[in-house]
C-alpha cells in the first residue's frame, strides 16, 4: 500500500473514512478483497507470495493498513511486512500489547508505516521514528515516508478527501484514487530512486508495464459498526480487472 488518506472522526456518524491505493509489481500474485476462509472475521485482500495483506478489517471494529517506507538502501527484510496487518486483524491482542510486540520486532521488517485501530482508537507507528502515536480526530495522509509528509500526491489526495466529507460515497472515494497526473519536476521528493522513477511514483494512481496501482479501496465505517468496502483491481498499464463490494 503506497497511499492512504483517511478521516478519523470518532464522535461522528461515520467515524472512519478511508481511500487507499496499493502499489506493487503486477507479477506479485495476490487475491482481491474477500472474507478469509480460515479467519472469517477478516475481510481483506491477500498477498499470495507471503500470505499477508495491506489493508483490511476484522472483528470488534478492527482496522489495519500498511505502507512501505521508500529507501533503496535499506537491507533486505527477514519477514514480510504484510503479516503486521494480518496478525492484528486475526488476533485478539489489545492495541497496546500489539504495538509493544511490533516495536520489539520492527527490525525484522523493511521500513513501514502501520495504522491499527478499533471503534475507539486509531494509532500510527512509523518504523523509522520507532514511535507509536494515538491519532486525534482529523484528516490525514500516509504515503511512503512519515505521516502527512507533504508529497504532492498526498497533498492532492488529502484535499480531495476533505472536499468529500460532507457526503462520502465509495464511487467518489475511488474517483480521487484514480488521478494519474504526475507531479512537476520541481515538486518531486528525492528518495534516492532517480528522476524517472520519482516521476512515475508521484501520481496518486500509478500505471506502467510492470509496476503500478494494483488495488484501490474505499472504506466507510458507520457509528454502529457497519462497514462498507469497495475495491477495484488493476493490471499492467492500469487495466481494470474487477470490483468487489462488501457490506458487513
Amino acid at each position: 500500500m503506497c497511499l492512504i488518506v483517511f478521516a478519523w472522526r470518532p464522535d461522528h456518524a461515520q467515524p472512519l473514512i478511508v481511500a487507499a491505493n496499493r502499489d506493487e509489481f503486477y507479477a506479485r500474485p495476490s487475491l482481491p478483497l474477500a472474507q478469509w476462509p480460515e479467519a472469517p472475521q477478516v475481510y481483506a485482500g491477500r498477498d499470495l507470495e507471503a500470505g499477508g495483506t495491506w489493508l483490511g478489517v476484522g472483528a470488534n471494529g478492527r482496522f489495519a493498513a500498511l505502507t512501505n517506507i521508500r529507501d533503496p538502501h535499506q537491507p533486505p527484510a527477514r519477514t514480510s511486512r504484510g503479516e503486521l496487518v494480518a496478525k492484528f486483524l486475526n488476533g485478539e491482542s489489545t492495541i497496546d500489547d500489539y504495538l509493544s510486540d511490533v516495536v520489539s520486532r520492527s527490525v525484522e521488517y523493511a521500513g513501514f508505516n502501520l495504522l491499527i485501530g478499533n471503534a475507539h482508537e486509531l494509532w500510527h507507528y512509523n518504523a523509522r521514528a520507532c514511535e507509536a502515536v494515538m491519532l486525534q480526530p482529523g484528516v490525514y495522509g500516509l504515503s511512503n515516508a512519515g505521516l502527512d509528509t507533504p508529497w504532492p500526491k498526498l497533498l492532492k489526495a488529502r484535499a480531495a478527501l476533505e472536499a468529500l466529507l460532507g457526503d462520502p460515497q465509495p464511487e467518489a472515494l475511488l474517483g480521487l484514487l484514480s488521478d494519474a497526473q504526475t507531479a512537476s519536476f520541481a515538486d518531486l521528493p528525492d528518495t534516492g530512486v532517480g528522476l524517472a522513477t520519482e516521476t512515475l511514483l508521484s501520481s496518486v494512481f500509478i500505471a506502467s508495464p510492470t509496476y503500478g496501482t494494483r488495488a484501490s479501496t474505499a472504506l466507510i465505517v458507520q457509528a454502529d459498526g457497519a462497514r462498507h468496502m469497495v475495491e477495484r483491481s488493476f493490471g499492467p498499464y492500469g487495466g481494470h480487472l474487477g470490483e468487489v463490494e462488501i457490506r458487513i
